[in-house]
């Protein structure tokens, strides 16, 4: 008599969960038909199933970048196009000053400790953001879209609502598409920020010279909005652009301005600028567009000096002076006017 096959008991324990109840449904059903007409079977709403194991091997999704967002310095267009009613001031005499190197003009800039920034509000200061102080009916924002953007498609004359351009601050080819999302991507950026420049010498400045530096294109870039945000109002010690080929002309920028608005710069802040400049010492420092022009210096004509070997009398009492007298015509200095009689003698 041969041996029976080993038969294999598994006890419920190790069957799967999703076999149990499978199982205990088929099993339910089982019942449910031996029943029969007994009584009916009540509906089922809802079956748990096994919750799937979790991967070691799954990563987190990284979290969102944070959303950008206009600035108190960038506050976004200005509902409409506001005129300056002051005239553009700078604290330069004219714009010889800065045609320079930009180490060279750093050299000039005065070294001071910031001034507290008591008193300073954006508006109060430097006027509503962003002003036409050109007068060319557009705002400061869009001037700045329009300039350093390119392949631009503009709403009428102004409002530049796409284009693209290489991003400055990080160095990458960025599109700008205007939008309530898209729009803040794209910042305008004052080199030497409001705040900064309080700090260092605009308190002194005219409103009309504290307007202009808010909106002289000099002081102006279009970059990221992020790159801006980090930013703030850092100075060159504490900030500056990842991109380091930019680094000479963002820093030549910053002197260029601080010199045209007489701001001055901290030790620290010098320090930082000078190792910059030390790789480019041939950048030249930029001049504002407005900046006054020289005043030109009108020559002194020189006094008329007779040809060379040619004799000049302005009168008898000369001629008499030279011993010349009486003069005849074709001698040397004869002139009609000494012979009143006519008859080829003069000062007789």
């Amino acid at each position: 008599m041969t041996d029976p096959k080993p038969v294999f008991r598994v006890g419920w324990t190790f069957i799967p969960i999703v076999y149990r109840s499978i199982a205990v449904v088929a099993g339910s059903g089982l019942v449910l038909s031996m029943v029969g007409c007994a009584g009916a079977a009540p509906a089922v709403d809802y079956i748990p199933t096994a919750k799937p194991r979790s991967s070691t091997s799954a990563q987190p999704s990284a979290s969102p970048a944070p959303a950008v967002g206009f600035t108190e310095s960038d506050p976004g267009d200005p509902s409409t196009v506001t005129g300056s009613t002051d005239p553009t001031a700078v604290a330069i005499s004219d714009g010889t000053a800065t045609n320079t190197t930009a180490i060279a003009l750093l050299a000039t800039l005065a070294v001071k400790g910031k001034a507290p920034k008591t008193g300073y509000d954006r508006t109060a200061n430097f006027g509503q953001a962003w002003l036409d102080v050109d007068r060319n009916g557009c705002d400061t924002r869009n001037d700045i879209l329009a300039r350093d953007l390119i392949t631009t498609v503009k709403a009428g004359s102004c409002k530049v609502l796409s284009g693209s351009f290489i991003e400055p601050y990080t160095g990458r080819s960025m599109n700008f598409f205007r939008g309530n999302t898209t729009s803040t991507l794209v910042q305008i950026d004052h080199v030497v920020s409001l705040s900064n420049a309080w700090q260092t010498g605009a308190q002194q400045l005219s409103q009309s010279q504290r307007f202009t530096f808010a909106n002289d294109p000099l002081n102006l870039l279009a970059v990221d909005g992020r790159s801006n945000s980090q930013k703030g109002d850092g100075d060159t010690a504490t900030w500056l652009p990842s991109n380091k080929a930019f680094r000479c002309d963002y820093v030549s920028r910053q002197v260029s301005v601080k010199a045209t608005y007489g701001l001055w710069v901290t030790q620290a802040e010098k320090e930082a600028m000078v190792r910059i400049l030390r790789d480019c010492p041939n950048a030249r420092a930029l001049t504002s567009s407005f900046a006054p022009a020289p005043v030109g210096v009108v020559p002194v004509p020189a006094p008329a000096v007779p040809a060379p070997g040619s004799t000049f009398y302005a009168n008898c009492t000369a001629v008499h002076a030279a011993g010349a007298a009486p003069i005849r015509a074709g001698d040397p200095g004869y002139a009609p006017k000494f012979d009143r009689d006519g008859d080829g003698v003069g000062c007789e």
